[in-house]
């Protein structure tokens, strides 16, 4: 049976809080809340996390997810997500043919477009891509482009995490090329490099949520995100192989 057209609801291109969707009746997914220090209880957010991959639709969007719903004991992150790619890339019936996408394209049209058929409907939720698209319209409208977004806006977060060294190095120097704002304040690039699948972005999200969780709890992230960053890498190296880099850029 073809699957359910999702009606796309207007918004302007914000992300909505963590009970609203921009599809009716489609709900953000649930995930397991973590288990932040006892000290963060009860408390707001005090950071703002960016999370970024390349296409706005795995990675980044996992973190977004699992941040944002880390809220049992408090009423989430507050957390955006990106891409850095030039074009929202998906995978397609063969590697010759991935289905792509322009940044800002909604996600309820990627998810119509790819079940326009029952060949292809069946193909795609084979492979993930069309949960991945329900996942999205669960949560914001459609996938931003990091490199497009104003510095006023970029300039807010506290902490960006790519999750693959070349996005990595696309923020930063992104970071470094564009003019500093009136307020000029420093912003931590970290990089959890992941490999670009389902399982990986589920296991290093995660970790995400873990690692932001120990930066909120710091008196001055400046100061002390270098020797927490470093100790928590060789935290994780004891029972994962994962490989953490950090810079601090100033905007």
């Amino acid at each position: 049976m073809p699957a359910k057209p999702l009606h796309l609801r207007h918004h302007h291109h914000t992300t909505p809080n963590n009970n609203q969707s921009f599809v009716p009746g489609l709900h953000r997914p649930s995930t397991p809340p973590g288990f932040p220090p006892a000290t963060s209880r009860r408390t707001p957010s005090k950071l703002s996390f960016g999370t970024v991959c390349s296409s706005n639709i795995n990675r980044s969007m996992e973190a977004h997810v699992v941040l944002s719903n880390a809220g049992e004991w408090r009423a989430g992150m507050r957390v955006e997500s990106y891409g850095t790619g030039t074009q929202v890339r998906l995978p397609g019936k063969s590697a010759m043919e991935p289905r792509i996408f322009k940044f800002g394209t909604p996600y309820a049209e990627m998810y119509r477009s790819l079940s326009a058929t029952p060949e292809d409907e069946a193909f795609f939720v084979h492979n993930g891509v069309l949960q991945l698209c329900k996942r999205g319209a669960s949560v914001k409208l459609a996938p931003q482009r990091w490199q497009d977004m104003p510095s006023s806006f970029v300039q807010k977060h506290d902490v960006v995490i790519a999750f693959e060294e070349r996005i990595y190095d696309a923020v930063v120097e992104d970071l470094q090329t564009r003019e500093p704002t009136e307020d000029f304040k420093a912003l931590h690039v970290i990089c959890l490099d992941t490999k670009d699948n389902p399982h990986e972005a589920k296991l290093q999200g995660r970790v995400a949520l873990e690692l932001c969780w120990l930066l909120e709890q710091t008196h001055d992230l400046d100061a002390e995100a270098p020797e927490l960053i470093e100790r928590f890498q060789e935290e994780q190296m004891t029972h994962t192989n994962i490989k953490v880099l950090h810079q601090i850029c100033y905007l």
